[in-house]
């Protein structure tokens, strides 16, 4: 087969097959990307990413980058960022051939930032996984997120949902660009602590592995440059091409499966979308309320 063009973007073999469980080739991967891109590049645009790597499939040797290095496309940027000892800059995207771009590079994870480029050290976004131990039922995280929800609501706060390709879910919290990372993790370690403080037979937010089987951590730790959540209607480096998928709240029932939402099924879920699951996210800019 001979190159295919993008955007802009020259798709170099995109015969190459990179979930070769479902025969999924770099081709298909463009043609996901270019169908999700409107819904997806508002959460991306303009932030540094963090990216998984897998330039000959999901199942051989995949890496994790998250600065430019050398023979990065021109379509994609580099901005530096102060603060981490590196002397490297960050990628970031700015547009849909920035997004091919990464095809191109075997990307099959994008993980941005919670914060924008122009003022990187201010998040504008909180996140919560919901991360279940051995033992759990999907149904358990899903009540999980509604009872944090809740909780948030009672502060307050309004929350996003999405799945994330794997066996949680992400809450998300939009807020003003006025706090620092450590208030904004210290904020969520909070939260996590006083949920687990009412229900501590469900949960928890110590990271040991031996202590959650049966209970869901309350991962706190991806409000972090340097530890991000992958990003809304990204792929995953996993068997079934899966993606991180934004959900309305009233999508959260019971009967929910994660694993319904991959790259064949969500163009389809997005061409009968009357509304933006996440519409207003942008517009909302919420004040982090005092925990004591």
């Amino acid at each position: 087969m001979s190159d295919a063009v993008f955007h802009g973007v020259t798709l170099s073999h995109p015969e190459k097959v990179l979930y070769p469980e479902q025969g999924i080739t770099k081709l298909a991967l463009a043609e996901y990307y270019e169908t999700v891109a409107a819904w997806m590049l508002p959460h991306v645009v303009n932030r540094p990413v963090s990216l998984v790597r897998c330039p000959a499939g999901r199942a051989k040797k995949c890496f994790f980058q998250r600065h430019a290095g050398s023979g990065i496309p021109p379509q994609l940027s580099e901005v530096p960022i102060e603060g981490f000892g590196e002397e490297e800059a960050f990628l970031y995207i700015k547009n849909v051939s920035g997004l091919m771009a990464l095809v191109q590079m075997g990307v099959l994870e994008m993980h941005p930032w919670g914060s924008r480029v122009n003022n990187p050290m201010k998040p504008d976004r909180v996140i919560f996984d919901l991360d279940p131990g051995e033992g759990l039922a999907f149904s358990e995280v899903v009540k999980a997120a509604k009872e944090l929800r809740a909780f948030l609501e009672e502060l307050g706060l309004v929350s996003f949902l999405k799945t994330t390709g794997g066996k949680g879910l992400h809450i998300v919290v939009p807020i003003a660009r006025r706090y620092a990372w450590p208030e904004v993790k210290t904020f969520a370690k909070r939260v996590g602590e006083l949920m687990t403080k009412k229900s501590p037979e469900r949960y928890l937010t110590r990271i040991s592995i031996a202590e959650r089987r049966g209970k869901i951590f309350i991962d706190y730790l991806r409000n972090d440059p340097t530890s991000t959540a992958v990003g809304p209607y990204s792929t995953r480096a996993r068997d079934g091409a899966p993606v991180a998928t934004p959900l309305a709240w009233e999508e959260l029932t019971p009967k929910l499966d994660p694993k319904a939402f991959d790259i064949h099924t969500v163009p389809k879920r997005l061409a009968k979308l009357r509304s933006d699951p996440w519409e207003g996210i942008a517009k909302l800019a919420q004040k982090l309320p005092t925990l004591t």
